[in-house]
Parts: C-alpha cells; structure tokens; sequence
C-alpha cells in the first residue's frame, strides 16, 4: 500500500518551552516549600518530571530539512515548517533532508542501438518530495536512487546509435539534450515510488569503447572527410554559376560552349583541389 506525506500537527515551539519551563519553575517551588509535607512534595515532583519529559517534545527544523514523526510505529505526518515546534514527546522523529542532491553514476559500459559499445556515465540532480514515501514505500531510498539511475541509464543508452551517420535520426552524441529529456522521463516514472523528483541530469562521459575506440575513430574521421567534399562541390558549382552569370551579364568577354567548358573545369579544379592553384600564362588560344 502507498503511503502519502501528510502534515504532522504541532505547537509552537517557543511559547511551548515558555510554558514547560514554568512549570518546571513551579514544580521546584513547589518541593521546596511543601519540604515538610509528603504530598505537597509528590505534587512537586510530578509537575517538575512532567515538564522535563515534555521538553523532549521540541523539535528544531532547519531550512530545507523535514521531520517524519512516527507513533508506537504508525506514520502521523511530517512536520516541514522551519524553526522550534513541539509534538508528542513519545513519537519518534526521523531528519529527511529537502535539499538538492547530485548523483554520479559509474561509467557503464552498454551496447548502443547498432549494438556497437559505448562507454557512458551522467549527473543526475535530484530531491525528496514525498518524505513518507522515501521513508516507507522503498526499503533504503538512496540506494534505490542509484540503482535505478544505472539502470535508467542503460536503457536509454541501449535504445539510441552512438552517432547516425547517415540519417537524421536522435543520436547519444548528436543529440545530448534530446537524450537527457528522455532519461529524465524514465527515471521520473522509476523514482515516483520513492517519492524522488528528478530535476535535472547531463551526459559526464561518452566514447566507444577501448576496442573499438580506433576503428569508429577513422570513421568518423572518413565520414567527416565526405561531408566537407560534399560541401566544397556545392560551394564551387555556386561559385561557377555565379562567375558565369556575371560574364554573361557584362560584355567584357563573350564565351561560347567550349569556352564555358573549358572554364568550369578550370575553376572545379581551383576550387575543389588539395593544393593552391598554380598559375598558368596562357599566351595561345584553345581553338586551332
């Protein structure tokens, strides 16, 4: 059955411990006076054990700090108001902290979606929201935190390519925040037992995996290779068009076909090559 946090009735602290200490006062002038009188004695020593015992009762509650109190081993609310209250001093009182936690994981080391192995790891922030759900939905609440991080993080890992070479498709490295996003969706609906909120959570480590390390290196490295090609071509045909749309437009110099041939092929070769063009001085014609 889930339990649910709930607020634990209290009294305010101060004008508490002003009250139990008069009493305390009262009970001692009381013994002291009554000295020769059995039960005036007894009165005495009842109202000071009283008041003694009841100061156990106060409770301090720093900022972002919360008390799970429980009575003869049932849940009767937390009590999250910072400063001094006082409940009943026979229940039991356990210090959950509020406050933002970090937690990092281990590198893993998971296979990704074309089964290629990766070596991964990642932050996670997180925080209790449900004190009495942290307390007794889940056996031992930080461990349960971690060992469904790692295994969030396996699952997350497993269900994308390490890096989509060919498509446009989420990848772990492309594709960081889109990743993350779904990391903290499924450990959100892991962690809601344990009454935990994910707040945030970014990739600390991700490569392949030493075996395999050398061989997507060059890879990559080919791939990167294409794609800069590719992007020269496009540039130079751009670059061609242009130069003979201004030829045409000016009246500077009138180019037939084989001319405009032989001038693309130049230019291809300027713009796309390795090396820095060698100047050549033409002092014929291409014609016979």
């Amino acid at each position: 059955m889930e339990t649910h946090e709930s607020v634990q009735r209290s009294l305010p602290g101060v004008a508490s411990l002003a009250v139990l200490l008069a009493l305390a006062v009262v009970g001692a002038l009381v013994i002291g006076l009554g000295a020769a009188q059995g039960p005036v004695i007894a009165i005495g020593i009842v109202l000071l054990t009283l008041a003694v015992s009841a100061l156990r009762g106060l409770v301090v509650i720093q900022p972002n700090q919360a008390k799970v109190v429980m009575l003869f081993g049932r849940y009767t609310g937390t009590l999250r108001t910072p400063g001094l209250s006082w409940v009943n001093p026979f229940t039991v009182r356990t210090t959950l902290s509020l406050r933002v936690r970090s937690l990092e994981s281990e590198v893993l080391k998971v296979n990704d979606a074309t089964g290629n192995p990766v070596e991964i790891a990642a932050v996670i922030n997180w925080r209790v929201i449900d004190t009495a759900r942290a307390m007794f939905d889940v056996d031992d609440f930080l461990q349960f935190v971690s060992m469904q991080t790692e295994s969030a993080i396996r699952h997350v890992a497993g269900t994308y390519a390490y890096d989509n070479y060919e498509s446009q498709a989420t990848s772990l490295r492309g594709d960081p925040d889109a990743v993350m996003e779904t990391l903290i969706t499924e450990l959100q609906a892991r962690l809601v037992v344990a009454g935990v909120e994910v707040q945030a959570a970014r990739i600390r480590r991700l490569n392949y995996a030493p075996e395999i390390a050398g061989e997507m290196l060059r890879r990559q490295q080919a791939n990167a290779i294409v794609a800069a090609r590719q992007r020269i071509v496009e540039g130079a045909v751009g670059m061609v068009e242009l130069a003979l749309q201004k030829l045409g437009e000016s009246d500077l110099i009138e180019l037939d076909e084989d001319r405009k041939a032989a001038m693309v092929s130049n230019l291809m070769v300027v713009l796309s090559g390795d090396r820095g063009p060698q100047p050549i001085v033409n002092t014929g014609t291409i014609y016979p």
